[in-house]
């Protein structure tokens, strides 16, 4: 009670209402080979369209195996991080084409990047698929439109027009070039459109044949910018530079896929910026940002403007200039590279790309897909390295591995003793979980069938079972445990296969005749009798510790006495009875007094808890007895005898 010096009611609070916070248990994680998106970055993906747009679609020679263990936990749940992986190759698409190739990984790295001057715009992420990339600005109204920059003449039916000067330069300066659209007609013939592919000297040459039905001779023609139907008007002045005294800081920039290998379609429309501003001190209405550098940055999923400060003059809206130039800026973008295909990554290059989960601080994770073995002599290196230097040191996540594609594809006979070989060479850990390979799917991107490894689908069972039921019941049988999109198995283990696999903890995946593929068996590799050797014991455990041990954190700088061990028990005995009620746990003890808390501890400065818990146990085995019984016998006579 605070001191008073005369009689008084001094209102206090103490805080008894903390409870044992909910914990999740469905995020996954994978690292591996992408054709698109930030590198060295964790990326929250939430559902297989995500995927697509973050990451792109599947290359059958990059990436399949990668990309569809993703997909397969995505059609399960919709907590995904993904790491794109890095190697030496990595290069980002670079305007112009320019000979200085670069590596820019993500957000984080731009700031720091150079690129030549002619560079005006570089691919946001490394990769080939960034060469497929063209990007247009219209600075002006000139470059919006020209009027009447000469005549010209065609024949119907042609491609290819003569005009009356030379279209390509005037005094030195450049008129019409390739991307331009050229209108041109007359109330006659009507009026068209025609895109430029060439301009030599006074002749052009147009991507589409004139299809009027007569010769046009000496027609007066308009040179328009490629893009001016996408823009409600020519490049002006905005209102924040009007507002300041300046004028023409406005500019139009598209983004289009100029070889068409993002979309299928050449020339595909990607990105539309209308009305950005040359001013870096320039804002909307609402006060963002209308710099063009900094509008790309922020929105564009395609491209940085990094280079293109020499596409302004100024930087200040109040003292905007005229620019150096009078024509749109056509800047296709080369000279990207992919990584590595998947298969050939080295183990460094994925181990770097898996180390982004290590630390639970950083990152909450609960289930971690390997992907793709490696191939060769080292086909378990990847995983064993997950489980040592992740799961183990984390110990709240669990590793989902499969053997290599030979193991189990065109192996016939040999698949048992390959299986085998690929998890003996792996830690026995409570936090790993090996399943029997690869299934048979379909590739609606590339159209076609192919193998994937199964572990991705395995880690969405879990999800899937904690979402039907809770993360302590087991992901696998007729109730939970049936696979999605399983066109066939390369392996389907029979009954002594199976017994060989569950020996050595592995948990075969089995297709039966008109009840589906199923996940049957919920072993970890922890190699020993013991709860731990159950998935839904080790995932309970990951609960326990996870949620105890958060509300633990209240504790620490407090008072180890009485009250501090009496509220701690108070908190955790009512989070296990709710587990016990949900059938986790079949009964549990909370011992926090002085017996171990003793004066040793108190003077060490540590609090204990001992949890001691009796899990649920899943059903392996089941023994039915039929007993055939004699007319005239009494049950109770012979019940319990077989």
């Amino acid at each position: 009670m605070a001191f008073q010096v005369s009689p008084g009611v001094n209102v206090s609070e103490v805080d008894l209402s903390t409870v044992v916070p909910a914990v999740s248990t469905t995020e996954g994680a994978i690292a591996g080979v992408f054709k698109w998106g930030p590198v060295d970055s964790r990326v929250l993906i939430d559902s297989e369209e995500t995927l697509v747009n973050r990451f792109q679609k599947p290359d059958g020679s990059l990436n399949p195996e990668t990309f569809f263990t993703a997909a397969n936990f995505l059609a399960y749940g919709n907590k995904l991080f993904v790491n794109r992986v890095h190697d030496s190759t990595h290069k980002n698409a670079v305007s112009n084409g320019s000979s200085a190739a670069i590596l820019v990984k993500n957000d984080d790295q731009i700031d720091d990047a150079t690129i030549t001057s002619n560079d005006h715009f570089i691919a946001r992420y490394p990769g080939a698929l960034g060469n497929s990339l063209q990007v247009s600005v219209c600075r002006s109204a000139n470059d919006y439109l020209e009027s009447s920059t000469g005549t010209l003449t065609i024949a119907a039916g042609n491609n290819i027009a003569t005009t009356s000067q030379n279209e390509t330069t005037s005094g030195g300066t450049s008129l019409v070039q390739v991307g331009d659209k050229i209108k041109f007609g007359n109330s006659t013939v009507g009026v068209f459109y025609l895109e430029v592919t060439a301009a030599n000297t006074t002749t052009l040459t147009f991507k589409d044949n004139y299809t009027g039905a007569v010769n046009l001779s000496t027609v007066s023609f308009d040179r328009y910018w490629k893009h001016y139907d996408l823009v409600r008007s020519a490049p002006g002045t905005s209102a924040y530079t009007l507002g300041k005294g300046g004028a023409g800081d406005e500019l139009h920039v598209v983004v289009s896929d100029e070889d068409g290998d993002i979309t299928g379609t050449k020339g595909t429309i990607l990105e539309v910026y209308e009305a950005v501003s040359r001013a870096t001190d320039a804002k909307t209405e609402s006060g963002e940002t209308n710099y063009f550098i900094d509008v790309i940055k922020q929105r564009s999923n395609w491209i940085y403007a990094k280079g293109a400060t020499n596409l302004v003059t100024t930087n200040t809206a109040v003292n905007m200039a005229a620019l150096t130039t009078d024509n749109a800026v056509y800047d296709s973008l080369k000279l990207g590279v992919d990584s590595v295909a998947e298969g050939s990554q080295t183990l460094a290059n994925l181990v770097a790309g898996y180390d982004i989960f290590s630390s639970a601080e950083d990152v909450d994770i609960s289930l971690i897909m390997q992907g793709k073995a490696m191939h060769g002599t080292n086909d378990a290196g990847l995983a064993k390295y997950i489980i040592d230097n992740i799961c183990e040191k984390r110990k709240d996540c669990v590793l989902f591995a499969s053997p290599s594609y030979a193991d189990v594809v065109n192996n016939i006979g040999g698949e048992v003793d390959a299986i085998i070989a690929y998890r003996n060479a792996l830690t026995n850990s409570s936090y790993a979980f090996i399943d029997s390979g690869y299934k048979y799917a379909y590739d609606k991107y590339n159209d076609v069938y192919r193998y994937v490894p199964l572990n991705g689908d395995i880690a969405g069972l879990a999800v899937r079972s904690d979402t039907l039921r809770d993360a302590w019941f087991s992901p696998a049988g007729y109730n939970r445990g049936g696979l999605k999109n399983v066109v066939k198995l390369p392996f389907n283990p029979k009954k002594a296969d199976r017994d060989l696999l569950y020996q050595s903890d592995i948990n075969p995946v089995v297709t039966f005749p008109g009840q589906g593929t199923i996940l049957f068996g919920d072993k970890t590799a922890l190699g020993k009798p013991s709860a731990f050797d159950r998935i839904n014991v080790r995932r309970l455990f990951i609960v326990l510790e996870k949620a105890i041990s958060t509300a633990a954190k209240f504790t620490l700088f407090e008072f180890n006495d009485a009250f501090t061990r009496s509220q701690f028990k108070n908190l955790v005995e009512p989070f296990l009875r709710d587990i016990q009620g949900r059938r986790g746990i079949q009964d549990f003890r909370v011992v926090c007094d002085e017996t171990n808390n003793t004066g040793e501890v108190i003077d060490r400065n540590e609090f204990i808890g001992d949890i001691y818990v009796k899990p649920a146990k899943s059903i392996n085995f089941i023994q039915l007895n039929f007993v055939a019984v004699r007319s005239g016998v009494e049950f109770n006579e012979i019940t319990g005898q077989f």
